[in-house]
């Protein structure tokens, strides 16, 4: 007879993951809320329901995808109200996510204490309150220092007032460490794209929120001695080093001569566009050329980079790139015909394989469906569809122009993916970490064909 799971670790993970589901809800219907007053438009006329609903789960979610012209549409409390809803969309996430893997690690310490302590690296972040704060500083100090890096650009560098520019500097810089998108710019960032003043700093804090608090916090702590850092750092950080190059390549070699994306700009300005473009499929959404433009081959290898997605416990969307990594070393280990699964020295259990091919079989199942859905209601073709629903699922943002033309069914479809993809792999993580049970007997093994 099967066990049943202890009531305790799940009884006590069950009530955070509504309180954070429905947290979210109510959140996305206030920020709807705000978005549908007269003062949150800056032109005449009622927003409709279905538009500020996309729009309030889009920056909730801190995807960044829009059915209206965020920089005309909206007005200054339009704009205040977007930036409020990604600050708390990208913190609450955060949160939970450090809160959700302490817990797990906590409640593998009851198992073996040296385990855990081993695998941690840190007792310190046992405390919630603590880890709370920790995620509050990392944020508030890179907006900081990417805001007034901003500020002074659009002040010096565009003739800005030093108001306007302190607030360009400080929306982008919280959308951008929040891997959100949105911008207040006509045609996005596409008239930045050959100045590195302000591609670079909005770079950096989409990879400094991707790569996710447990990573920054054990880079902070013991940046020289890479041996202590756990698999997860490991695994995010190799994962950073290998995809970001690799996207860049990839989308310089399809769009090199483009006229209508890279092949406008000088040679520099070209490599800078490809490097921000490949930082952007991490979750981010901002765009410094047209998407819409870009070369259908283009769109295919991001739709595999916006799947992946950042880290977890980040402001970043998609699977993750633990979740990949850990399917990638599961492939090495039965191309070599090893019974064991490691990985960068490591032993991994069988049930991450589990989990991780859950994860990904969902998410798949979801975009597909999702993406038969709208081709059944709109007349754009597979490529553009599936690149938008990947984006929506992996809460990136860009966008080949099909959310703005959607019919309202569509857009509530875009609207669940966003809202499943900002949620849905964090739940499911947490839900099969701590339900796993026990069997008391053993059924006769069998082997099926495979393959």
């Amino acid at each position: 007879m099967a066990e049943s799971p202890k009531p305790g670790p799940a009884g006590r993970m069950s009530r955070p993951s509504q309180v954070v589901f429905l947290g979210f809800v109510v959140a996305a219907l206030c920020g709807t809320g705000l978005l549908m007053l007269p003062a949150s438009v800056a032109g005449p006329g009622v927003v409709s329901f279905s538009d500020a609903l996309f729009t309030s789960v889009s920056a909730l979610c801190v995807t960044g995808l829009s059915v209206v012209e965020t920089p005309v549409y909206w007005s200054g409390f339009g704009h205040a109200v977007i930036l409020a809803l990604i600050q708390v969309g990208g913190l609450g996430v955060m949160t939970f996510a450090s809160i959700v893997g302490l817990a797990v690690m906590g409640r593998f310490r009851f198992r073996s204490r040296l385990q855990a302590i081993a695998e941690s690296r840190s007792p310190e972040l046992d405390s919630a309150p603590r880890v709370i704060a920790g995620v509050v500083r990392i944020s508030l100090i890179t907006e900081g220092a990417v805001a007034l890096l901003l500020a002074l650009r659009f002040w010096l560098g565009y003739g800005k007032g030093p108001g306007e520019a302190a607030w360009l500097g400080i929306f982008h810089a919280v959308s951008a460490f929040n891997n959100a998108g949105f911008a207040l710019f006509s045609g996005n960032l596409e008239d930045f794209a050959s100045d590195p003043w302000v591609c670079l700093p909005i770079a950096a804090a989409v990879i400094i929120g991707g790569l996710g608090f447990p990573v920054l916090v054990q880079l902070r702590r013991a940046w020289g001695r890479p041996l202590a850092w756990t698999i997860n750092t490991r695994m995010v950080l190799w994962g950073t080093l290998i995809l970001l190059p690799a996207g860049t390549l990839y989308i310089a070699v399809c769009e090199w001569s483009n006229p209508a994306t890279l092949g406008a700009l000088d040679w520099p300005s070209r490599i800078l566009a490809a490097f921000f473009m490949s930082v952007q499929t991490r979750t981010a959404g901002f765009s410094s050329i047209d998407v819409a433009d870009m070369d259908p081959l283009s769109w295919a290898g991001m739709d595999v980079l916006m799947f992946i997605g950042a880290a977890p416990a980040g402001t970043g969307g998609g699977i993750k790139i633990t979740t990949f990594a850990v399917l990638v070393f599961m492939v090495a280990a039965e191309l070599r015909g090893n019974a064991e699964l490691t990985a960068l020295g490591k032993a991994l259990p069988a049930y991450a394989t589990r989990q991780a091919l859950a994860v990904v079989l969902l998410a798949g199942a979801l975009v597909g469906v999702s993406t038969l859905v709208l081709m059944a209601i709109s007349d754009y073709t597979l490529d553009r569809v599936l690149f938008e629903t990947i984006s929506a699922f992996g809460t990136v943002g860009l966008s080949t122009g099909v959310s703005a033309d959607l019919p309202v069914p569509g857009e509530l479809i875009l609207v669940i993916l966003m809202f499943v993809g900002r949620l849905g792999p964090l739940l499911l993580a947490s839900a099969l970490a701590f339900q796993e049970r026990k069997l008391q007997y053993r059924l006769p093994e069998e082997r099926p064909i495979i393959g």
